[in-house]
């Protein structure tokens, strides 16, 4: 059976205030790293880093139907991380080795000096339902909760395998990426990262490519309804967000996706030819790459991408920072270095100070080799939040 205290918030929104983790580091109860007991000893330091970040749960952040219309309000400096003990525990992609990416990359920003200068944590509660629903048909979220509740079998077929919790698991990702936009149209931070987002390969009635939801969806329905009307999306993940392009096909929002592009190449779509329609109509802009594409394509790929979003003037730009186009990734056959990585979130903060007050959001997305993911992230995290890379003496 899954843990009364995990199965009671099921149900509970992102409501109330959020409540910082940070800056400081908090010593938490002994059963919050369960999650590492099997760990060989190597993991050690890792394990007490992310135990220490788990320390207070969250308030609620205020969302109810009647609530105002938000601006995107300018703060210098800050940035957020949001963060939860169980986006370290199982995820959604069958190898178990990709799981402590999360563990990793947070070991590597305190041991970089990130929360002596100035990130920011914040504790994310799970999505409800009604936030949920804003993508999601009510269909696939009972189709979801009856297979968590049996734990076994899979979720589209043959990919992405249930387990109990996993519906937990996947609301915590939604919250996660709900909180980071509000904290960062709220004022709170000028710019927010969460780990476990970027599921971008769900639909609204199906799960695939390890994404049960789609969070970022989430996120944009209720920027918008919330007052945030012209929303940009960067996707520089490996694989086309095949379920935020159909998401928002003949809406307008901005959705620019730079991704691997050829004959039985996971998802199979997003061709130059997917423009979307409707009102949204020439709002999805799909920049194929080819095998082996590297740095310098790439460069040149992502320069067309920000000047499209620059064009559009968004009040808030989204990132999908998936890393499985790196040359150590086998996920994709993308020969891209930490350097382009950088480069993407060196532009996307420069355009995001140009055309939206800084009100940048970057998302995990892929990234399968956890080594390669904790050292990118940690570039992406210090270049957006301006930290010096310290040792951990310094």
């Amino acid at each position: 059976m899954e843990p009364a205290h995990v199965r009671a918030d099921h149900d509970a929104p992102v409501s109330g205030r959020a409540r910082e983790i940070g800056p400081e580091l908090r010593a938490i109860r002994a059963r919050d790293v369960r999650l590492f007991a099997a760990r060989p000893a190597g993991h050690r330091r890792q394990a007490e880093v992310v135990r220490d970040l788990g320390g207070s749960r969250s308030r609620r952040i205020a969302h109810t139907p009647s609530s105002p219309p938000i601006s995107c309000q300018k703060v210098s400096g800050a940035v957020g991380l949001v963060w939860h003990e169980r986006f370290a525990g199982r995820g959604f992609v069958p190898r178990r080795a990709s799981w402590s990416r999360y563990a990793l990359a947070v070991s590597s920003f305190a041991d970089r000096g990130f929360f002596r200068q100035g990130l920011r944590v914040f504790g994310t509660p799970p999505a409800g339902d009604d936030e949920l629903a804003s993508v999601h048909t009510a269909a696939y979220l009972r189709f979801l909760r009856e297979l968590d509740g049996r734990g076994e079998g899979f979720v589209d077929g043959a990919q992405t395998p249930a387990y109990r919790g996993m519906y937990f698991r996947g609301a915590l990702a939604v919250g996660g990426t709900l909180l980071a936009t509000r904290l960062v149209t709220g004022g709170t931070v000028a710019h927010a990262f969460n780990p476990a987002g970027g599921l971008h390969h769900a639909h609204p009635d199906r799960a695939s490519g390890f994404c049960i939801f789609n969070d970022i969806a989430v996120a944009v329905r209720d920027l918008r309804a919330r007052g945030v009307r012209r929303v940009a999306i960067l996707d520089v993940d490996a694989h086309h967000g095949d379920g935020t392009q159909a998401i928002f096909w003949d809406e307008d929002v901005l959705v620019v996706s730079l991704h691997e592009h050829g004959a039985g190449f996971f998802p199979g779509t997003g061709g130059t030819d997917e423009t979307g329609i409707g009102d949204g109509a020439g709002c999805t802009l799909n920049l194929p790459l080819a095998r082996g594409t590297s740095n310098r394509a790439f460069l040149r790929a992502l320069d067309l991408a920000l000047v499209r979003i620059g064009g559009y003037r968004p009040e808030i730009l989204l990132v999908q920072f998936g890393t499985d186009g790196h040359a150590d990734d086998r996920f994709s056959h993308l020969e891209l270095s930490d350097d382009a990585y950088i480069a993407v979130a060196e532009r996307a903060h420069a355009l995001a100070h140009d055309v939206c007050g800084g009100a940048l959001v970057m998302f995990g997305g892929g990234g399968y080799v956890p080594e390669t993911v904790a050292r990118v992230w940690t570039s992406a995290l210090g270049t957006i939040g301006g930290f010096r890379m310290l040792g951990r003496d310094g």
